[in-house]
């Protein structure tokens, strides 16, 4: 990532809020149930699978968890009622967790109750690792009887451990590098070291048979997961490969012709200005390709 890049992402705070959402737009489906869907319904034409997530996070007030919930149950009738291949995923501190951990728990398995009725699934996400500990006590309690599962963070130093404790379970994992600003003494730093853990990670997983969203969009590592798949001889419905709405779309057909299966990561909702603004200062790269491309099309046409 190079300075342009950075020097663009530590600016957008102030940008006006149009002008992010113009950046953003690949990424985010929209405000509404009904942007989601339409997204969802159109990947789904093209052989894509889907997880919809409603963007929120950080609540102070139960209240919020409650009517982000609500939400959560209409997104999981309109899955049902439109028959698409389309999961949920939500964030446990959108639920409350740091407001009271049993009040989360509750909220959450509402809404893994009503994807049990659906023979859906709920994805419990991961956050920063102030979370972590919290967030795998609520996948644990509700895995017991709710269709769920939740995600590893190969960058982090203790996910090997973690991963001693998650496959006894059976867990339904997400294995991705990781996004959160962590100490060094809690997370490798190195690029390599981080993609080796993830395929070690993914090694031990398969293995395990514990079913693998593999997240990425490092062709390395997707390289590395085809010949783990192939030398292990791995049966297609024991893993999907997982992607961000609106990124490396041309990979994503690769994987697919390649007959693998492939889920795109929908995010929508009225918090998408501070789910975007996050989303670029954390890929300082993407704001940068966003606005070469502008430069390039505001000259190209004078």
């Amino acid at each position: 990532m190079n300075l342009f890049n950075k020097l663009i992402a530590a600016t957008l705070p102030a940008v006006p809020k149009p002008i992010v959402g113009y950046f953003s737009s690949p990424y985010i489906a929209g405000d509404t149930i009904e942007d989601a869907i339409r997204a969802a319904r159109d990947l789904q034409s093209r052989g894509m699978m889907t997880t919809l997530d409603v963007l929120g996070e950080n609540i102070t007030r139960k209240q919020e968890a409650t009517a982000y919930a609500e939400q959560y149950l209409q997104v999981l009738d309109a899955i049902k009622a439109e028959n698409l291949d389309a999961n949920v995923s939500l964030k446990p501190t959108q639920m409350g967790l740091k407001l009271d951990k049993d009040f989360c728990l509750q909220t959450i398995r509402s809404i893994a109750a009503k994807a049990k009725e659906y023979h859906n699934f709920v994805r419990i996400d991961m956050e920063d690792i102030t979370c972590t500990d919290d967030t795998f006590w609520l996948y644990e309690e509700l895995k017991k009887d709710m269709p769920v599962g939740t995600v590893m963070q190969a960058y982090l130093r203790r996910s090997d451990s973690d991963l001693d404790k998650l496959i006894p379970l059976n867990a339904n994992l997400r294995l991705c590098k990781g996004i959160y600003v962590e100490p060094y003494s809690a997370s490798y730093k190195d690029r390599e070291i981080i993609r080796r853990n993830y395929l070690q990670l993914l090694e031990r997983m398969l293995e395990s048979k514990c079913y693998v969203g593999i997240g990425t969009h490092d062709e390395y590592l997707i390289w590395g997961a085809y010949k783990l798949i192939k030398q292990m001889s791995i049966p297609k419905d024991q893993y999907e490969f997982q992607m961000l709405l609106g990124v490396q779309e041309e990979l994503r057909k690769i994987i697919i012709d390649d007959g693998h299966r492939l889920r795109v990561y929908v995010p929508f909702g009225a918090e998408w200005f501070a789910y975007s603004v996050r989303r670029l200062k954390e890929n300082p790269q993407i704001a940068g390709y966003v606005v070469q491309s502008i430069i390039k099309g505001y000259f190209g046409k004078s």
